[in-house]
This record gives structure tokens, C-alpha cells and sequence, in this order.
């Protein structure tokens, strides 16, 4: 059984990531969408929210299981039985980046293997935080994100909005 892991943060996931994902349960028999935490990263929702968003973009891709995970990718890939790595790559940035996190993979794990998906070209250009930081200043970016997330970033969008209003106007008092 061929079982891999397609780890990220996700915050949030784009129409580009669900792409991947789709391609991705149509080569393996089992593939677990990791939300893993980026430190380096200031999340906008958290790792609960991201996991039913995506469980809800998913839905009917029955090989397709959605799990948080922390730690190194290669012990999560131990403790659920997979040998497969699954990453994108939008770019030749994206292509350096991960070349040097699959040969340490490899190094800490010389069973787990490493497959790249080219992103198609209509996605290479996303990314995650390119999309929160247009949709913050007002973009609409609703053609790159599921319905649902698009629904649920407005909603964080608005309610982020409110608060510096209502703190701005704690501090005029």
C-alpha cells in the first residue's frame, strides 16, 4: 500500500494546494494532509480551524484523511506508515528549498522518499501568505481559495477589523 503524507501549514489552503492534494489521492492509496506549525509564521487561524477547513474542501476524496502533527515529518511518517514525501513546487526557489529538505529526510530517514508535483502553471504564482496579505488589503481572492475558506477568511478579515476599531476607540475614551 502506498501511503504518503502531504505536510504544510495551510493557513490557508488555496485552490493550488487542493489541486495537489486531488493529484496526490489519485497516486497513492492513502495520503494524510499534515497542518503542521510554522513558527516562523503568524498563523491566522489555528490548527483546529485549519483541519476542518480542510476536512470540508476534501470531503469526497475517500483516501484523504486530514491530522495535526508536530516534530519531524519523518517520525510522523514512521508512527503512520508512510514512505512517501509528498511536496509542490511552484518555482526554482521552491525547487532548492525542498531538494535540501528531502536530502535530510533522507539522511534522518534513508527509507523516506521524496515525490515532487509541479504545480500547474495557473498556481505557481500562490501562495499563502501572498493571499492573506492581498485579501488584508482588500483584494478579492476568492478564484484561489475553496468556497469555504474564502467564506471563513472573510469572516477572520472582518472580525481582525473589528477589533483594532474597537481597540482604537478604547484608546480615544
Amino acid at each position: 500500500m502506498k501511503v504518503a503524507v502531504f505536510p504544510g501549514s495551510f493557513d490557508p489552503l488555496t485552490l493550488g494546494h487542493l489541486d495537489l492534494i486531488k493529484r496526490g489521492s489519485a497516486l497513492f492509496d492513502q495520503l494524510a494532509v499534515a497542518v503542521m506549525t510554522n513558527t516562523s509564521k503568524k498563523p491566522l487561524f489555528t490548527v483546529e480551524e485549519r483541519v476542518a477547513q480542510i476536512k470540508e474542501a476534501v470531503a469526497g476524496l475517500d483516501n484523504v484523511s486530514v491530522i495535526t502533527a508536530t516534530g519531524l515529518t519523518v517520525d510522523l511518517m514512521n508512527r503512520i506508515g508512510a514512505d512517501y514525501l509528498m511536496r509542490g513546487l511552484r518555482n526554482n526557489t521552491d525547487f532548492q528549498y525542498e531538494r535540501d529538505i528531502a536530502a535530510m529526510n533522507n539522511f534522518l530517514d534513508d527509507q523516506c522518499e521524496t515525490v515532487f508535483f509541479l504545480a500547474k502553471p495557473e498556481y505557481q504564482h500562490l501562495s499563502s501568505s501572498l493571499l492573506k496579505e492581498v485579501t488584508s488589503n482588500g483584494g478579492d481572492i476568492s478564484a484561489y481559495l475553496p468556497a469555504n475558506i474564502n467564506a471563513a477568511l472573510k469572516k477572520r478579515l472582518e472580525e481582525r477589523q473589528l477589533m483594532r476599531v474597537k481597540a482604537h476607540n478604547e484608546k480615544a475614551r
